[in-house]
C-alpha cells in the first residue's frame, strides 16, 4: 500500500471539524480516489480546551500553527484559520518556504496576498490550492483553471455570498423587511453577530478577485473592486423588481473592457429568466461566459461544514495524485496587471429608488435633474405612501451610460425633498 499523505490542519472551527469528520467517514472512498490514504497527523487551533465533539486522540497538537510547517510528520498543510494577515499568512508562508503544499479556504488572504503566495509556491516547487475559498463545495476553481482552459472567458458573474442571498430571497418570498430577515439569519447562524463582512459585499469581493484572476490571467486586485452591499435594499425594491419581471440579487461581476478589467459587487436587478434569478436561500452560483463554450453555470451549496470540507479534500486528493498546476492557472510571473475599468462608462438600463417628501413639484424637480444629466426615463412608478411606507419614486431608465445616471443622482440627492440617499441598481441585460 502507498504511504499515507500526512496532513497538518490549522483551524478546528466549522470547516476544520468538517474535514476531520469527512476524512473519517469517507476514508476508503478518499483513499481509492487519491491512490493513497489521507490522514491528519497534527492540528492547531486557538483554544485547546474547547469541546468540539471530535476525537483528537492520537493527533499531535501545536499551539503555534506555523509549527505545523516544520513537523517531519506533515506532508501537506491545510490552513482554515481565516483572516487576510496574522497567523494564517504566517502559516501559509512557512508551509511554502518548507516546500510543503498548502491548501486553504482563505479568500481574504488570497485576495490580498495571492500573487505573492503563488509565486513563492512556484519557486519552492510546491502547490497552492484553494477550491474551498470560493463557493464552498461548487468546483468552480477547478472548472475555470482546467475545464474551461481552451476558452476565452469574457465575463464571470455570480452569487457568491449565501448570507446575502438568503436575506434577499426570504424578503422576496415572505414579504418581510431587511432588518427582520437579517435578525433571523443571525439566529439561524447564517449571519455573524457583526454581519458587515457579508452584507456590505466584502466577502463577495474577495471571492470575485480570485475568479477574475483565474478567468483573465490577472493578478488578484481587491483594491480595484467597486463594492456595494445590500443594506439599502428595502422590501419595496424587492416588490418593484418583481413587478418589472426581475429579482434582486447581490452579484459579483468581472469582465474585460478592452485592456481594462471591470470588477464590481452590487445589488442588481436580474431578469426572472436568468439562471441567477432562480438561486434561492444560502446557495451560490457562478456563470462563466466564454468563447466558444458559451455560458457555463455552476450552482450549489456555497458554505457549510460538509460542502466546504468536500472542496478541501478535493484539493488534498489532487495533491496526493501529484497534480502541480499553477495556482491561478498560469505562472505567477505571467499574471497581468490589468488597469481597472470605470464602471461609470458602462451602458445599460438602471433602477433608481428615491425616498421623497410627499408634496407637489417633487416629480418635476427629479425629472429636471435627470434631463439635465442626459438620462432618459423609461418608466416611473410611485407606490402608495403610508405611515409605515414613506413616499417613494421608482424610476427605470432607458439604456445609457451609468456615469450620466450617477451625475443625475448626485444632483437629486442634494434636493431638500429627497429624504434618504438614492439607491441605484443596474438592470442585468439578457439571459446567460
Amino acid at each position: 500500500m502507498a504511504s499515507p499523505l500526512r496532513i497538518g490542519l490549522a483551524g478546528l472551527g466549522t470547516v476544520g471539524a468538517g474535514v476531520l469528520r469527512l476524512l473519517d467517514a469517507h476514508a476508503a472512498l478518499v483513499e481509492a480516489r487519491a491512490g493513497r490514504p489521507i490522514v491528519v497527523t497534527a492540528v492547531s487551533a486557538r483554544d485547546r480546551g474547547r469541546e468540539r465533539g471530535l476525537d483528537l486522540a492520537g493527533l499531535a497538537w501545536e499551539d503555534d500553527a506555523a509549527a505545523l510547517a516544520r513537523r517531519p510528520d506533515v506532508d501537506v498543510v491545510v490552513e482554515l484559520v481565516g483572516g487576510a494577515d496574522g497567523p494564517a499568512l504566517t502559516l501559509a508562508r512557512a508551509a511554502i518556504a518548507a516546500g510543503k503544499p498548502l491548501v486553504t479556504a482563505n479568500k481574504a488572504m488570497l485576495a490580498h496576498h495571492g500573487a505573492e503566495l503563488a509565486a513563492a509556491a512556484e519557486a519552492a516547487g510546491t502547490a497552492l490550492r484553494f477550491e474551498a475559498a470560493v463557493a464552498g463545495g461548487i468546483p468552480v476553481i477547478k472548472g475555470l483553471a482546467e475545464g474551461a482552459v481552451a476558452n476565452r472567458v469574457v465575463r464571470v458573474s455570480g452569487i457568491l455570498n449565501g448570507t446575502c442571498n438568503y436575506i434577499l430571497t426570504a424578503m422576496e418570498a415572505e414579504g418581510r423587511d431587511f432588518a427582520e430577515v437579517l435578525a433571523e439569519a443571525q439566529r439561524l447562524g447564517l449571519a455573524e453577530a457583526d454581519p458587515g463582512f457579508d452584507i456590505d459585499g466584502i466577502d463577495t469581493a474577495h471571492k470575485l478577485v480570485l475568479l477574475a484572476a483565474l478567468a483573465f490571467g490577472t493578478r488578484p486586485a481587491f483594491a480595484s473592486v467597486e463594492t456595494a452591499g445590500i443594506r439599502a435594499v428595502c422590501l419595496a425594491d424587492i416588490e418593484q423588481a418583481r413587478a418589472l419581471g426581475h429579482r434582486v440579487r447581490l452579484i459579483g461581476l468581472a469582465e474585460r473592457r478592452g485592456e481594462a478589467l471591470l470588477q464590481e459587487v452590487r445589488p442588481v436587478l436580474v431578469p426572472a429568466t436568468h439562471p441567477l434569478a432562480a438561486v434561492e436561500g444560502p446557495r451560490n452560483a457562478v456563470v462563466v461566459e466564454g468563447e466558444p463554450v458559451g455560458a457555463l453555470v455552476f450552482e450549489g451549496a456555497g458554505a457549510g461544514a460538509g460542502p466546504t470540507a468536500s472542496a478541501v479534500i478535493a484539493d488534498l486528493v489532487a495533491i496526493a495524485r501529484g497534480e502541480r498546476l499553477p495556482a491561478f492557472g498560469v505562472p505567477a510571473a505571467a499574471l497581468a496587471e490589468a488597469p481597472a475599468a470605470d464602471p461609470a462608462a458602462r451602458a445599460g438600463r438602471h433602477y433608481l429608488r428615491l425616498v421623497v417628501a410627499d408634496r407637489p413639484g417633487v416629480l418635476a424637480d427629479v425629472a429636471a435633474r435627470l434631463r439635465d444629466a442626459g438620462v432618459s426615463i423609461e418608466s416611473l412608478l410611485q407606490p402608495a405612501a403610508s405611515e409605515e411606507q414613506p413616499a417613494l419614486l421608482v424610476i427605470v431608465t432607458h439604456r445609457g451610460p451609468e456615469g450620466a445616471v450617477r451625475r443625475a443622482l448626485e444632483a437629486i440627492a442634494a434636493l431638500p425633498v429627497v429624504l434618504e440617499p438614492p439607491l441605484l441598481m443596474p438592470i442585468l441585460e439578457g439571459g446567460a
